[in-house]
């Protein structure tokens, strides 16, 4: 008998018909003996109609009033599921965030968990019942509902599968696994049938959709065994997120093309080239709640020098307004911003051991007339800023280079 997390993305519960066929599934599960916590999401397009009508009310939403109004999608479609549960022949109870007592920070909008008390889910676990959990939310200290940024299901559902020590955890969704690339630009992208945490961390960072990147470190944190499947297909096996022992080091080198439209790049022109600076720029940004991606600084002449950096598009005017502030205080010349840029990379355990991945790359972009405008490296990936318009061409040029339908 095993414990199993379940957690259901928005279009696995998009309406009446699917939040039955997930209670169907969910009562094979418990028929078979096992016991099961179900974490959901709101319905496909509801949080977006949520917020378009926060911003009808407020321009700016209130964060704490934001994630008020947001958080409620979620608990629409777990008290759905349990009535269809029910229907079922299924005993099942609803929890939401602060029920299931998800402690968080109180950084309303992009919370972090801090603990899970699951001691009232255990107790209905160990009555027969299925418990079901809204994604997504917790509670702050104080009480406040916040929730956890855009697929912070994910993470619930990881968090929820750690803190309860279940034996996996299954992210259904309207893929049926992690693929070497999008098949939407690459008709030949191949179904992964293991990915090591670590490439799937950085597959989940550079703009892969299929898991959140924050669910991705608590399953390598705590050694979730974490599988994602289709919730619309009953066969098949997904793909398995795991520890790097046990795998062929050698072959494939690359595991997975992953790419990012949502990128902008900013660059503070005529920065004094002294210690401190890149301090000024940066921690003005933090304290804005902005995350920064890619870091480039040019070798200094007669000094100063340029510092580059990209953020989310989302973020680009957010930026821009912050730098200007900055740029007056610290004597930088100008400001200049593109958010017509992307982010593609080459992700894959196998670098650690294969040299001439990154000449075979930039060879692969330069044969199609590809000019790149930033390049950051680690030990398993190397990404490249390029023209927006490039994206598709390079994504597919470069799974022809790595021939990763084939691998």
């Amino acid at each position: 008998m095993a414990l199993i997390v379940q957690k259901y993305g928005g279009t696995s519960v998009g309406t009446p018909e699917r939040i039955r066929n997930v209670a169907a599934r969910v009562a094979r599960f418990v028929a078979r003996g096992d016991r099961v916590v179900v974490v959901v999401s709101a319905m496909s397009g509801e949080t977006n109609r949520l917020l378009a009508l926060a911003r009808e009310i407020q321009s700016q939403p209130d964060p704490r009033e934001l994630d008020v109004v947001l958080s409620t999608g979620e608990q629409v479609t777990m008290g759905l599921l349990c009535m269809a549960l029910q229907a079922a022949g299924v005993d099942a109870r609803s929890y939401t965030g602060g029920q299931a007592r998800i402690l968080t920070d109180d950084a309303f909008n992009k919370a972090r968990i801090s603990s899970i008390d699951g001691v009232a889910i255990r107790r209905d676990l160990e009555a027969g019942r299925v418990v079901v959990v809204a994604g997504f939310q917790g509670v702050d200290a104080a009480g406040n509902i916040t929730t956890l940024g855009r697929g912070g299901s994910d993470t619930t559902g990881v968090a929820l599968a750690a803190a309860l020590q279940a034996d996996e955890c299954q992210i259904y969704t309207d893929v049926d696994g992690v693929y070497t690339t999008d098949p939407r630009i690459v008709g030949e992208a191949r179904k992964l049938d293991c990915i090591t945490f670590e490439e799937m961390l950085e597959m989940a960072s550079l703009g892969s959709k299929v898991l959140q990147i924050r669910s991705v470190e608590f399953a390598g944190k705590y050694k979730v065994k974490l599988r994602v499947l289709s919730s619309f297909e009953e066969a098949g096996e997904g793909t398995l997120i795991t520890v790097e022992e046990g795998r062929n080091m050698e072959e494939p080198i690359i595991s997975g093309i992953a790419f990012n439209r949502d990128e902008a790049k900013l660059t503070v022109l005529g920065v004094p080239d002294c210690p401190g600076i890149a301090y000024q720029i940066l921690g003005a940004v933090a304290d804005a709640n902005i995350d920064v991606d890619m870091i480039i600084q040019n070798v200094g002449h007669d000094g100063a020098t340029d510092f580059s950096f990209t953020v989310n598009r989302s973020e680009f005017d957010k930026t821009k307004a912050v730098l200007e502030s900055v740029c007056e205080h610290i004597g930088a010349r100008e400001i200049q911003g593109d958010n017509k840029v992307c982010k593609v990379s080459a992700v894959g355990v196998g670098m650690r051991s294969h040299p001439g991945v990154a000449s075979q790359m930039f060879r692969a972009l330069a044969e199609e007339g590809i000019n790149i405008r930033m390049i950051s490296t680690s030990e398993i990936k190397i990404s490249v800023v390029l023209d927006e318009k490039y994206l598709e061409l390079a994504v597919r040029a470069l799974h022809r280079a790595f021939r990763l339908e084939a691998a």
